[in-house]
């Protein structure tokens, strides 16, 4: 058996955006999503990512999979392989869409409903910890108390995952898992029994060839990007050592130029020194010469000069 790859948006959705699979989009959300009170879906309806009503002017951007819960809860998933730049801000950005166009113009403010924005991502986006899931709500800074539940935001980084087969315990694991690896397993394997009907989904085999031939372009446009952010990667850092490097020469250069000024200078300095205590020695010599010309004795000569008497001695 070949398994589609669950990373890509077309498999993402017939794997949890399908009605057909609706119990499937249950059992994943109950087991990565903490709900208050310790809810949990018993039920929800699937809506169309691309028909979230919009404003005029605002700025068109699409989910994966849209689903609103018994209560009302509104959950948006996202499937992201591409680390786009500012990534971060069009999760805010969806998030803040999917709750303000609850309300028509003259709505009261409390038929807002809770949003919980859901983004399963291939790369690492928070380097401060270790854990593959994360959640992030509106929290008073110093006391943490929450300023409301109806604004979530839940990441599931897929690289900080390495646990394998064998370690698999919990439905949650063993989901992550699944989305991680499905295209890489040729077989159901036994640890993933609970899972087999989303992995007929993604067979290979079950697929029309229009599908398939969808899920590869799609696949393959991944690839390319992927490959392109790569590429503009290596040229940064490239560039970044080329920089250091050039950056080393040119610092180099200039330290060995001023070592050289900075040692000439010094040279002076010492040579000018040396010639002061020289030329302080030879007037002293010639003091002691004048003196001994004189006829003065040597303890005279050495009271007068400060200079060593067996030193006055051999001049003599």
């Amino acid at each position: 058996m070949k398994f589609l790859d669950v990373k890509t948006d077309y498999a993402f959705k017939k794997v949890f955006g399908t009605l057909e699979n609706k119990d499937i989009l249950i059992s994943f959300l109950n087991s990565v999503i903490v709900f208050k009170d310790s809810l949990r879906i018993k039920d929800l309806t699937i809506i169309d990512p691309y028909n979230i009503p919009m404003l005029e002017g605002m700025k068109d951007s699409f989910v994966d999979v849209k689903a609103i819960l018994d209560d009302d809860t509104i959950v948006i998933i996202e499937m992201q392989v591409l680390h786009h730049k500012a990534f971060d801000k069009r999760v805010l950005y969806n998030m803040a869409k999917n709750y303000s166009v609850q309300l028509n113009k003259n709505d009261d403010y409390h038929l807002l409903n809770p949003v919980i924005a859901l983004s399963i991502v291939d790369f690492i986006m928070f380097d401060e910890f270790d854990k593959t899931i994360s959640n992030f709500k509106l929290l008073e800074k110093e006391k943490f108390t929450t300023y409301s539940d109806d604004i979530e935001l839940v990441f599931i980084e897929l690289p900080k995952f390495k646990k394998e087969l064998s370690d698999l315990k919990t439905i949650q694991e063993k989901f992550i898992y699944f989305i991680k690896n499905a295209d890489n397993l040729d077989i159901v394997p036994k640890e993933l029994k609970e899972l087999e009907k989303a992995f007929y989904t993604i067979n290979e085999a079950s697929l029309s060839k229009t599908e398939l031939e969808i899920q590869h372009k799609r696949k393959e446009f991944l690839s390319i990007q992927r490959l392109t952010i790569m590429k503009a990667q290596e040229r940064f850092e490239q560039g970044f050592e080329d920089g250091v490097k050039k950056g080393m020469e040119k610092g180099i250069e200039k330290g060995i130029e001023k070592g050289i000024e900075k040692g000439i200078e010094k040279g002076i300095e010492k040579g000018i020194e040396k010639g002061i205590e020289k030329g302080k020695l030879n007037e002293k010599l010639n003091i002691i010469k004048n003196c001994i010309a004189q006829g003065l004795d040597d303890d005279t000569i050495a009271s007068i000069t400060k200079y060593n008497i067996n030193d006055i001695k051999k001049l003599r």
